[in-house]
């Protein structure tokens, strides 16, 4: 298990647009589908550990904020071809399995994981209403075996201060998971 940290996207980043496959829905979701919302983007597949160990929480994190103006998807960014545990209808049946009540994209051509500077599962990103960045980095201090609870406490204080009008805090900590499984050729420099 590979340790992987967040890039740490410079904040106030505008938040690059997209549009993927819903692998629940099948329906093409873009980044113009939640104006005016804040738009938390989380980088995640089915076989990380890491990401294991906070399925649940992020499905809370989808009940929790739902009519709180807070739009959430899922991005499963790795090459399925060589990680078939990560192709579609395997996220789909995460999605399924652990109720998540938001869209589920599916970024086969990783485009949007590398638009987004994503290095890790799983990896956060929080935009404003205006779609600019003001929080990325991990969910909370929580990690397999480390025995502190998962709480989403980091990811959770940057949504309420965003939704309160409040300065998100940009003392951040990256997140830590499984690199993106980058097909052939397309591996960050």
């Amino acid at each position: 298990m590979a340790l992987t940290p967040s890039r740490m996207l410079e904040l106030n980043t505008p938040a690059p647009d997209f549009h993927l496959l819903d692998t629940v829905s099948g329906k093409v979701f873009s980044r113009q589908d939640f104006q005016n919302q804040a738009l938390l983007v989380m980088f995640i597949c089915t076989h990380c550990p890491f990401v294991k160990h906070v399925e649940a929480e992020l499905a809370r994190l989808g009940l929790d904020y739902l009519a709180q103006n807070v739009a959430i998807v899922a991005v499963g960014s790795n090459d399925a071809q060589n990680y078939p545990d990560d192709a579609p209808d395997k996220l789909k049946a995460q999605a399924e399995r652990m109720g998540f009540n938001f869209p589920y994209l599916y970024d086969e051509s990783q485009e949007m994981a590398q638009a987004y500077s994503a290095a890790c599962t799983p990896d956060f990103f929080l935009f404003d209403q205006g779609h600019k960045l003001v929080y990325r980095g991990q969910l909370d201090a929580s990690r397999p075996k480390n025995d502190i609870p998962v709480t989403g406490k980091d990811l959770r204080q940057a949504i309420d201060a965003l939704l309160a009008g409040q300065a998100v805090s940009s003392e951040q900590i990256p997140s830590i998971g499984c690199n993106i499984k980058w097909k052939p050729g397309k591996e960050p420099q």
